[in-house]
């Protein structure tokens, strides 16, 4: 038997918004999993960090827990496909057409390839046996990164203030090196793995992490399986980031350096399309994404189950990311 969690997966969606609103305001870059994971293979620092800190959150979880995920409900092969169909799909879009797009394909997936899912029974109103520390340390940390967000902010007004008062004065300003400056790759770096760890607190929390109840949900409510946990996920996720990004975004300049790296979207064409199909005939294939299937990763290597299979999914990924 499967039992929704909607408190768990309001609160969890909510706190999915935070690391990543941190992550813009900060380093100016979005928080892209695919996009993460195929950098960090070509070697790129800043996202090799990121995917760090998500193995490292499930690491976390792991400990916490005492196990690692749940199995997938399903044979190898179609573990390795999913993952190659993911990441051949992962670098073509970033559109609402293509999250439409896959998330329509995942569900014809699931419904022309079904997978044994669990019955759905009485909704768990409860935070579950791990809620309060997962929800604890998802509140340090985002705690920790609010406050070095406040304190860069208000280092940047003093300098404004500063150099104001010297164009007055009819001098020119004095060349001061800041502390985002002078530790800027460091600092961000530190941003990076930090808000990858909080995701993975708050992707747990949230059960998104579970490839059982992503596969129930897009079996659609018609079907004795249906989990509407991903419901409640998005109904927390959306209005916080939307909120976030229209009222707290600042002036777009992020406040430890680097560029303001928020994409334009794609043209709508075939590309686009096809590759997002492939990465919804993917997911409906496994019921899994990169971000799960890293955080995944850390939950099985201290959990001490289920590395084979996560990390032969991730493989596929991997592999379908150099192919594009």
């Amino acid at each position: 038997m499967s039992f929704p969690t909607p408190v768990q997966s309001f609160i969890g969606g909510v706190g999915l918004s935070l690391p990543v609103h941190a992550l813009l305001i900060l380093n100016g870059d979005v928080f892209g999993i695919s996009g993460f994971v195929h950098r960090a293979v070509l070697g790129r620092k800043e996202p090799a960090f990121a995917v760090f800190g998500l193995i490292l959150g499930g690491a976390f979880i792991g400990l916490l827990e005492g196990h690692g995920p749940s199995p997938f409900p399903h044979g190898i092969s179609r573990v390795v496909l999913s993952g190659l169909l993911v990441g051949l799909g992962s670098k073509t879009f970033s559109s609402l057409v293509a999250t439409l797009t896959f998330f329509v394909t995942g569900v014809i997936t699931v419904q022309l390839l079904p997978s044994k899912l669990p019955h759905a029974d009485i909704m768990d109103w409860s935070l579950g046996p791990n809620g309060r520390a997962l929800l604890g340390t998802q509140i340090a940390v985002s705690a920790l990164l609010g406050s070095l967000a406040r304190h860069f902010f208000i280092h940047a007004g003093h300098e404004i203030h500063r150099v104001f008062v010297q164009v007055i004065a009819s001098r020119p300003p004095a060349k001061a090196v800041s502390a985002p400056q002078k530790y800027q790759s460091i600092l961000r770096s530190l941003v990076v793995l930090a808000t990858g760890f909080e995701f993975a607190l708050a992707l747990r929390f949230s059960n998104l992490s579970e490839s059982t109840r992503v596969l129930s949900f897009l079996s659609l409510p018609l079907s004795h399986s249906f989990d509407p946990s991903l419901a409640f996920l998005a109904a927390g996720a959306l209005p916080a980031s939307i909120v976030l990004y229209q009222f707290f975004r600042g002036s777009e300049q992020p406040l430890l350096g680097g560029r303001w790296s928020i994409p334009k979207g794609n043209p709508i064409d075939m590309k686009l399309i096809g590759g997002a199909s492939l990465f919804g005939i993917g997911w409906g294939l496994a019921g899994i994404c990169p971000g799960p299937g890293l955080v995944n990763l850390g939950r099985a290597m201290t959990g001490g189950s289920g590395i084979l299979p996560v990390a032969t999914w991730l493989f596929g990924v991997t592999i379908g990311g150099l192919l594009v």
